[in-house]
Formats: C-alpha cells, structure tokens, sequence
C-alpha cells in the first residue's frame, strides 16, 4: 500500500487519544445504522401475519424479533435477521399432524399478498424476506407454557423442534448486569473482527462463546473502556486455547450451536496482533496495529486520513485503493479460501500457501493464478477481487492498484510477479448484495 510520513503532529494526535476513546469510537462506528428501517420491515411482516391469523394489523404484537439482533449484540452491516410469530394456539390442530410444509407455506402466502414485489419463500424451516440488502427469516413457532416455542421442521416427511430463544436473552441480559455491559461490547468487537478475517462464525456462537470468557473470569467484572485492549486480547487467547468442537451449549438455554469451522487458528493470530498493538499503547502508530485486528472501523487520527501516499523518496502515487465495506455490506456466515498456482517456464507448479509454510521466497518473473480452494457459500452469489500493491517500489511506478473488480466466470485470478513488495490478493462473495465470505492471501515478492 503507502508509507505515510508520521509527523509530529500525527504522533502527538495519536497519543493523546486514550484507549478507552479509541475503543468507544470504535463501537459507535460500528454500532446498527438502519435500525429503523429494520423495525419497519419487521412491523410490515407482523401485520401482514396478524391480519392472515387473527384479523387484527398490529406492528408488534405475537412477535418476538431474535438473533444477534434480538439479543442486541448486532453489528453494522447485519443482514440476516430472525423472528418469530406466534400462531394462535387455535391454529395447532389445523398443522399438528403432518401440516409443517403447509403452515409455512401459509405464512409464505400472506406475506406475499401483503407485499408482491418482494422476493419471499419457504427455505427450510424458515420463510425468507428478501429486501435489498438484508433478509428476515420468519420462523411461525407455537409457545408452551414454559416459554419455549415449537417450530415447523420439514426434513424427512416433517417433525416438529423446540427452540428457547428467551433463555438465551435473559442469559444475555443477567450477564450484562453481572459484568458492567461489558458482554454486548465484547460480542459485537468479535463480530467486527470476524467480519475483518473472514470467520465463519454465527452470532449465536460468538455470543455463548463470549458469555463462556466472561463467565470464567471475574478480570473485567468492573472495568469498562479503558480495559478493552486487554479483555480482547484474553478473549482470543481463550479462543485460541479452546479445544475443537463440534458444537455448544448455547448460553442460557443450552440448545447445541454448531460450529462451521475451526476458529483457533484465527483467533491465535488476533492473540498475537492484540500483544502486537498492546506494546505499541501510546505510540503513533499504535491504531494501525488494532485496524489489523479489527478493520477500518477502529479509528485512526484525524492528522492521518487526508495523508496522501508519499515515499521515502518523495514520490507520490494515487491513492486507488477501494473498500469492500464502501461498496456493500459486510456480514461474514460462510467459508471461502483462496491459494495460488506459482509457475514459471521451466520449474515446476507449486502453491504459494505451501512456499510460504516452507518459506521459499517468491521471485519475480513468475505466474500466479489465483483460485478459489473452498467455498460453501450458497448458489447465486457473485465473486469479487482486488489485487492490492504495497511497498516502495508500487508507489514510485504509481501502481498501488487496489480496485475491487467483479470475477470474469472464471473464479479465477491471473497476476504476474512484476516487482518487490509485500502485496496482497482478496477475494469477495456476494450474496443479495451482501458480503458473505471472503479470503486474502499476502503475497511476499522478493528481487
């Protein structure tokens, strides 16, 4: 990317902002900014269903919004959202034997005739709204008289499941008051740094797994602000020392949260930036050791943002890089990996991954071909690139590049070793205008 010339000014900026400034403007910047257009959807699918079920159009009542969002551990740029409507208990012997597929169908039917131009359909267990760039899964459940709500599952022929989502919000909420609000915080960084890294982590499984941290320590039971920098950095030495699991118990009503992937190694090398930017604490450059932790949304000086790209030398280069975070929301959920094919006339084929794990050093005059290795992510996506320069010797050509660019149908992306630096690859999935999933591999050019 650049080297930017630290001032004294930018030094002297930067160490006047105390941690617990940086860390509050860091969870404002993050902080849900379209919650009213969520309340309205929400209101929109709750008359809908309440006029189909019980001729009345209340925006709010016999319904119960869940989830991250629910839980209040939501981040910006969410956009899987979860509800529930709550049938009329008059309306179970109608579904009761075998009429899983048709209550949902039916939920599916109202709110389609309330609302024509929206994309909506049965997925699964779930109705999905679409809107354009975010969904609500509407999930019509029965409530027992322990509070526990009984949902349609329509797998081999049709069953019904339990599901106590109100436990897990007053876990939430009793943890909250038992450690000085630090959970939500907690919970929603994590998701900022999921979102950074691309983790396939789900929210109910950040949130337990937070709740789990907090709950086995009483470090941070009065601190707030000012010991974020160090609660984070021990959350993810104990996710990092967690021990591979298939699943767990989630807080509160200890119904099994899956686990889509492995989180360990991910969570050491946050461990390690955290140490990294805790021994930086007060120097200048101290935020861009968090932002590799945390993304753009962790705030830099003032002095710093209108910076151009300068050299050592005095050369200049436009600044061309794009942020996915500008162009679409960022909401990670699904697993998707990238690695290169390094070749050259004359020697044989190898992956960059494995040169890097062997530390073969990487030369210029070689062919790269970046490809997708793995990708879970659901049919209709759309796949993004960006090929960032970094180093001295980008800057003085004026080739920093960094715009993201659509696939060409290929799911490929060819580049040449032209020059040193230290540069990188990302890669992007899209879906209904979300980001979903995404990987980025450094590539170390040496002369």
């Amino acid at each position: 990317m650049s080297l930017l010339i630290a001032t004294a000014s930018t030094a002297l900026a930067a160490s006047s902002v105390s941690i617990s400034d940086s860390f509050k403007s860091f969870l404002s910047n993050i902080a849900v900014n379209n919650h009213e257009t969520i309340e309205l959807r929400y209101g929109e699918i709750t008359c809908a269903l309440n006029q189909e079920f019980r001729a009345t159009q209340s925006k709010t009542a016999n319904t119960l919004q869940v989830g991250s969002y629910g839980r209040w551990t939501a981040i910006k740029g969410i956009s899987d959202l979860d509800m529930l409507y709550i049938m009329p208990v008059s309306a179970w012997n109608t579904y009761k034997d075998g009429g899983q597929y048709k209550l949902l169908s039916k939920v599916c039917e109202a709110i389609k005739a309330r609302y024509p131009k929206t994309d909506v359909h049965v997925d699964g267990l779930v109705v999905r709204v679409l809107y354009a760039d975010f969904h609500i899964e509407v999930q019509p459940v029965f409530e027992e008289s322990d509070g526990s709500f009984t949902y349609p599952h329509t797998a081999n022929g049709g069953s019904w499941k339990t599901t106590k989502p109100r436990l897990e919000m007053k876990a939430m909420t009793e943890s909250e008051q038992q450690k000085n609000r630090n959970l939500r915080r907690l919970c929603k960084m994590a998701r900022a740094w999921k979102n950074k890294h691309g983790v396939a982590m789900g929210g109910l499984l950040i949130d337990t797994l937070a709740h789990n941290f907090l709950k086995a320590t009483s470090t941070y039971d009065e601190t707030s602000y000012a010991a974020y920098d160090e609660m984070v950095r021990d959350f993810f030495a104990f996710l990092k020392d967690e021990p591979e699991k298939d699943y767990y118990a989630a807080l509160g009503s200890g119904q099994r949260v899956k686990v889509k992937k492995k989180f360990q190694a991910k969570a050491k090398k946050a461990f390690e930036l955290c140490e990294t930017a805790i021994a930086a604490r007060g120097q200048a450059g101290a935020h861009k050791k968090w932002r590799k932790v945390f993304g753009r949304a962790y705030p830099a000086p003032n002095t710093e943002i209108a910076k151009a790209f300068k050299s050592e030398g005095g050369h200049f280069a436009r600044d061309t890089e794009q942020f996915i975070e500008d162009l679409f929301p960022v909401d990670i959920r699904y697993d998707l990996r990238i690695d290169c094919e390094v070749s050259q006339k004359g020697f044989r084929t190898i992956r960059l991954l494995e040169m890097l794990a062997k530390r073969f050093p990487l030369l210029v005059s070689k062919d790269l071909t970046f490809e997708i290795v793995r990708n879970d992510v659901p049919d209709g996506h759309i796949i993004y690139w960006k090929v960032l320069n970094r180093g001295p010797e980008a800057i003085r050509k004026d080739i920093v590049r960094g715009q993201i660019v659509p696939d060409t149908g290929q799911r490929q992306r060819s580049e040449t070793t032209s020059f040193r630096g230290d540069h990188v690859v990302e890669c992007y999935a899209v879906l209904n205008g979300v980001v979903v999933a995404t990987d980025r591999i450094h590539v170390p050019i040496e002369t």
